[in-house]
């Protein structure tokens, strides 16, 4: 098993360490660490705390983080907290000196816009300046002294010293953190175990080596993207090191890259070229539209550095020569044709367009990165801050220099000049298309938006994934996805899947499903003059908050208090005997909720915490009475339960406090993150039906058999396989939901005739993530979007119109989502329909409790039954 392997058990199951106060106060501002990162670090804080990992041991450890994950940002959390633990020195290195350039600015530059420290660093109560130096001869013993290097000049460092450089003595005289990026270059004498022995001492894995083991007290942390553990030696010398796994495909699942799509054109290089400009220019122009700037970047990747520098002095004599019917020719179909009617929309001339992309990517405005002696500093700087307001580049031609150590948000369109292909054998991509794959990551990483239509239904989190992966027609699509421009070439675009995949970036397997209205249901009365309701959210002062928010007081909470008993064993006794001594203890389950343990305890462990000390809680909670009443009413932390793994069915003080103070941190970091405040309004506001629902195109990677992403109407499980496309009452063609989801369906099927007989029309629909469906918590105004909605309508005068949500939930999800729940069944009493016109007809707004086959049928029954009965 893997180190890290070995610590996320600790991590799922209880031991999250919060993450230090030093960290969050002394990071740059705008920088909140994502939910993985905050792993990452828990990871490291239980290896340094738990003997079984780091005793007797120097601490070398391994991130294995995906490209655009946030890397250097974990480095200067690292740098913080070793600081907090007496480290003073600290080296930084890498194989390119232009990572060394981008890397200063992010740790030196305070007027940089990706500055990753605050404006002033404060630890243990004392003001940290940081300082660049060449070595650590005579570094500040207050300071954070950072030392920055390539490995190939440390290397020569270290086989002919010289004044003022680093020496082996920096390594031994005092503790130094070393920080390796892209630390995969390193492992020359790993990977070639073979090798002489004096051909080692020679080489750069060798001095890293030799400068972390010159004192005891020395730590090495490497981070890299692409660790290759098929390679057995590299596979032995870090099984025992990777502190943290968060490879590409994991990064992308969480939406937290750009989509990625091949455009394929028979067009010559200036033609894929120029799509790639009318492109850009309509991103910018949609972006503007939705109230954000953003400037979408074009780089144009040759193959030879000849080719790159006369496709550049051609491209701006195209680009000057340029016309309207140039641009016109390229309106053919699909994507072409939809961005060039944009513009024909606003000027059917199309000089706007012509004249703003003679502009947009005039000469200055573009910058050649194709070898040394294009490698200077200021370009390094000016690749690195493409998405600054004041940064003036628009396209970029390359061919190899921004494979690595390049950090760009807004870059969409890689066009590739060339169209010759090396591929590979037996199946493997070649390493040049690797190398096309690996570029295609850099732009990969997401550019983080949100649209004036939308930012009143999105929570802030939105901001930084992809949204649109549920609605692959919607335009905005567009603004996360990044388009790589090649000649159509089956066998390449074969092959570059392949190394699409090595690098994580695409899924092993996508599939793409359409929900469709049936076209008898759009014939229905009901879907033209029927209303649809839901509610908006608005911000309030804290004056106005009167609980906790409902993700941290019913969040799943649990803990270990296991203690292994010590026991003598006989020497002398049978196999049978020290079996029957040696059977594990029985593992007991308590639940306890907050308000049920004692009041002394919880109230002590509260006192802990400066952050919920009244006074900060009273900030936060304007109406809170007391820290008593914030322990125990269910407004609160009252109801919020603990589940600890015991091998007593009694818990000890003890017990209690270590639950109370991972529910305590919990609450703690959450107040210091606190933004805004929203709730949800009680009115809720009618929309036609017909002008929300709409076939809906979306993309599900990796679909599970009988499960998400497959047909319900094919399922090869037959109590859950129904004909769909029969079924008169479900609106759409087909059912590609979650197990549960189908499960709901088929027990709906069995029950609809009964409805059809007490209600005229009877029409199920799934919500599949439209914005008008969602509905927002009364208490705190969070974002829920219910799986299904029913409509139940009778005929007659008035007309009366049930709108019933349902939400089938799987077991392990009840209690997490237990907010949801309630807010369901708070809907019949709080939820008032509205229209802004004269209507007869009565409406009613429910919410059913969570469907769940296993253990909630009874309940589902029930609350189904009579809320069609009343």
């Amino acid at each position: 098993m893997f180190l890290f392997q070995q610590l996320d058990l600790f991590y799922d199951f209880g031991t999250q360490h919060e993450l230090p106060a030093h960290i969050a106060q002394n990071l740059a501002p705008h920088i909140e660490l994502r939910e993985y990162q905050e792993h990452a670090f828990s990871n490291m804080l239980e290896y340094l705390s738990n003997e079984n990992f780091s005793k007797n041991r120097q601490t070398h450890l391994l991130y294995h983080m995906a490209t655009g994950s946030g890397k250097t940002v974990m480095m200067a959390s690292l740098i913080l907290h070793y600081y907090s633990l007496g480290y003073r020195n600290f080296l930084f290195f890498v194989n390119q000196t232009n990572i060394i350039e981008k890397t200063k600015v992010n740790f030196l530059d305070t007027a940089s816009g990706k500055y990753l420290f605050a404006e002033s660093i404060e630890i243990d109560g004392m003001r940290v300046p940081i300082n660049e130096v060449g070595n650590f001869a005579a570094a500040d013993p207050n300071a954070i002294n950072l030392c920055f290097s390539t490995t190939q000049k440390l290397h020569i460092d270290f086989l002919a010293p010289k004044e003022n450089s680093l020496t082996s003595d920096d390594f031994e005289d005092a503790p130094v953190v070393m920080i390796s990026d892209e630390s995969h270059h390193v492992n020359t004498r790993t990977k070639r175990a073979t090798k002489a022995e004096d051909e080692e001492d020679r080489s750069w894995e060798y001095t890293v080596s030799s400068a972390f083991l010159g004192n005891r007290d020395n730590v090495l942390l490497e981070f890299t993207a692409t660790v290759d553990l098929r390679d057995r030696n590299i596979l032995q010398k870090y099984k025992d090191k990777i502190v943290f796994d968060y490879p590409l495909a994991r990064f992308r699942e969480s939406g937290f890259t750009k989509d990625f799509q091949n455009f394929q054109s028979a067009l010559d290089p200036w033609g894929r070229t120029l799509q790639a400009l009318v492109l850009s220019e309509y991103r910018r122009a949609s972006f503007a539209d939705g109230g954000v700037y953003s400037k979408p970047v074009v780089l144009l990747k040759s193959q030879r550095i000849d080719d790159s520098e006369a496709f550049y002095d051609e491209f701006f004599q195209r680009l000057h020569r340029l016309t309207e019917n140039e641009i016109l020719d390229m309106a053919t179909d699909g994507l072409m044709k939809q961005a060039i009617g944009y513009f024909q929309e606003k000027d059917p001339s199309l000089r706007s367009l012509r004249s703003s992309i003679q502009q947009g990517f005039a000469e200055e405005n573009a910058i050649i990165m194709n070898g040394s002696t294009d490698n200077s500093t200021d370009k390094q700087l000016a690749v690195n801050s493409l998405e600054d307001h004041s940064n003036p580049y628009r396209i970029i031609f390359t061919v190899d220099m921004l494979n690595e150590g390049w950090d760009v948000l807004n870059l969409y369109d890689i066009v590739r000049l060339y169209e010759t292909r090396q591929g590979g054998k037996a199946g493997k991509p070649g390493a040049y298309t690797i190398k096309e794959a690996q570029l295609i990551g850099r732009g990969a990483r997401y550019f983080p938006f949100l649209l004036d239509n939308e930012s009143v239904d999105r929570d802030q989190e939105d901001m930084f994934v992809r949204k649109y992966d549920h609605d692959l027609d919607s335009p905005s699509r567009l603004l996360e996805t990044l388009l790589y421009h090649s000649k159509q070439d089956s066998k390449y675009i074969t092959e570059l899947r392949l190394a699409l995949r090595e690098t994580g970036l695409l899924p092993d397997e996508v599939t793409e499903v359409t929900y469709e209205l049936k076209p008898s249901f759009k014939q229905t009365d009901f879907y033209h003059k029927a209303m649809v309701f839901s509610n908006r959210r608005e911000e309030i002062s804290r004056h106005e908050v009167t609980q906790l928010d409902n993700r941290v007081k019913s969040a799943i909470y649990q803990l270990d208090v296991r203690h292994a008993p010590s026991r003598l064993v006989s020497l002398f006794e049978t196999d049978t005997g020290q079996t029957e001594a040696s059977k594990s203890p029985k593992v007991h389950t308590i639940r306890r909720k907050i308000n049920e343990m004692p009041l002394n305890v919880v109230l002590g462990s509260l006192a802990c915490y400066d952050a919920l000390r009244f006074e900060a809680l009273k900030h936060y909670f304007p109406h809170l009475e007391s820290t008593r009443r914030f322990v125990t009413c269910s407004d609160y932390l009252g109801e919020t339960e603990i589940t600890f793994e015991s091998d007593t069915e009694d818990l000890t003080a003890a017990d209690l406090r270590a639950g109370l103070d991972k529910v305590f941190r919990a609450v703690a970091s959450y107040l210091a993150g606190i933004k805004a405040t929203y709730r949800g309004t009680h009115q809720f506001e009618a929309t036609r039906l017909n002008e929300v629902l709409r076939n809906k195109r979306l993309q599900i990677a990796n679909p599970v058999e009988g499960g998400i992403g497959t047909s319900q109407t094919n399922d090869p499980e037959s109590s859950r396989r129904i004909d769909l496309e029969n079924a008169d009452w479900y609106v759409y063609n087909d059912n590609y939901g979650t197990s549960e989801e189908k499960s709901f369906v088929k027990y709906f099927s069995t029950v609809v005739d009964d409805l059809k007989k007490q209600y005229d029309e009877v029409f199920l629909v799934r919500n599949e993530r439209l914005a008008p469906l969602a509905i927002y918590s009364f208490a705190t105004g969070e974002r829920f979007e219910p799986d299904y909605l029913l409509f139940l309508r009778e005929g007659g005068q008035p007309y009366k119109q049930e709108q019933i949500y349902v939400e089938p939930k799987g077991t392990h999800l009840l209690e997490t989502d237990k907010w949801k729940e309630e807010f369901l069944l708070a809907l019949r009493e709080n939820a008032v329909p509205h229209t802004n016109y004269v209507d007869n007809t009565e409406y009613r707004i429910i919410g059913l409790p969570f469907y769940n086959s296993d253990i909630r049928m009874g309940d589902f029954r029930m609350a189904l039954e009579a809320a069609v009965e009343n």
